[in-house]
């Protein structure tokens, strides 16, 4: 097994310190040293509280010699492609920020900015936060199982209100949703 603390970290900006701070309970940053290092024996005990300070799926700590992540080699800038001091892991965006949950709506026809096939990674919140969400493409439950799918334009009380990304689509009221999902990251085949 390969330890990739360190590679995470880096990647996600953090200092041993910070990641020390996050942990619950809190832990020095000398423990995360050695931990990243091989100093001291990983514990499924410390993935779990190093992954939810990094906020990524504790497996992703680890990975089999014979696994080979995907690289992140190059980065656009606006003087074109320009490549990395060294490649890095690419992580996958996965943390959970106030207990929301990711969910995943699937692109079957193409409406507006999405084509078909693409996918949309969403994180769930509560539906008090959609002030915090106007002017973003949101998916909410509505009853019989069904969902809508638009930008938030607007929110009047317990009233949502979503325009479907179509042409000539008209606004889609919604009464009290359970929840809320808000596009996180859109995953699109070349």
């Amino acid at each position: 097994m390969i330890n990739r603390i360190r590679d995470i970290r880096k990647q996600k900006g953090m200092t041993l310190a910070e990641v020390a701070a996050a942990c619950s309970p809190a832990t020095t940053a000398q423990t995360i040293g050695r931990l990243e290092t091989g100093m001291r024996n990983l514990s499924l005990a410390w993935m779990n509280r190093i992954g939810g300070a990094l906020g990524v799926d504790p497996e992703t700590l680890v990975k089999g010699d014979a696994q080979r992540p995907t690289q992140v080699i190059a980065r656009l800038t606006e003087a074109g492609a320009e490549s990395l001091s060294s490649p890095r892991d690419a992580i996958l965006p996965t943390e959970l920020v106030d207990g929301g949950s990711l969910v995943c709506l699937s692109i079957e026809t193409s409406q507006g900015e999405y084509r078909s096939g693409d996918q949309l990674w969403m994180r769930q919140v509560s539906p008090a936060d959609a002030s915090n969400l106007v002017n973003r493409d949101v998916l909410a439950p509505r009853s019989g199982g069904r969902f809508a799918f638009g930008r938030l334009i607007d929110r009047q009380g317990t009233l949502v209100g979503l325009l479907p990304p179509g042409i000539g689509q008209r606004q889609i009221v919604i009464d009290n949703p359970a929840w809320l999902a808000v596009a996180e990251m859109l995953v699109r085949k070349l």
